[in-house]
């Protein structure tokens, strides 16, 4: 069966999205058309109002609808620490712990060259500027341990250490809760690698 050329289209629409197929992108064309077309007229307008009015902060990349964001503007953070994360997604799940009081820096990516992401693709021009202008006491990697996530790391870690600003990473391994039967090998290995003194 074909689809009229809207309903296609909208099917195709849909499919933008991770992990959105075509079976899923036409259940959901069909469901918004079917039973919820107030729904539908309500995603639209959201997804024009974001697509339009929202952009990057121009201090730490965040999503942010001013100029700056909310934690950007926000006069009792702690300037000295800035967390590097690589998701505007990582800064929302280090905010719900409640236990971070300074800034972000938001790169939206990682480094890696085999696609053509290099350091100003993922704003390291504008954290090397931060850097050089001075304020910056710490920088925290909150990036992961990929193979790009481990490069971009280094990369960050040469240019803080050119403007003789202290680098730390967040501790990694093992969950609170977790079993350590249940845990692999290299998780365990790198948390061995960054015990502390209790």
């Amino acid at each position: 069966m074909k689809h009229s050329p809207l309903v296609q289209s909208l099917i195709e629409a849909f499919t933008c999205l991770p992990g959105v197929g075509q079976r899923s992108a036409q259940r959901m064309t069909y469901a918004l058309l079917e039973r919820n077309r107030e729904g539908g007229l309500y995603l639209a307008e959201s997804l024009r109002g974001a697509m339009e009015g929202v952009r990057q902060c121009r201090r730490c990349r965040n999503f942010a609808e001013n100029e700056l964001c909310p934690v950007c503007a926000d006069p009792r953070r702690d300037d000295g620490e800035v967390c590097v994360v690589s998701s505007p997604s990582d800064v929302l799940a280090i905010e719900q712990s409640g236990e971070y009081r300074g800034r972000y820096f938001v790169l939206m990516g990682h480094l890696s060259p085999i696609d053509g992401i290099g350091p100003s693709a993922i704003g390291l021009d504008l954290l090397e500027e931060q850097l050089r202008e001075g304020g910056i006491r710490e920088l925290i990697l909150a990036v992961g341990t990929t193979v790009e996530g481990e490069a971009t790391a280094h990369y960050i870690c040469e240019m803080a250490e050119e403007s003789g600003v202290r680098v730390s990473r967040i501790a990694q391994g093992v969950p609170m809760g977790g079993e350590l039967e249940f845990v692999d090998g290299a998780t365990l290995a790198h948390a061995l690698k960054g015990r502390r003194s209790v």
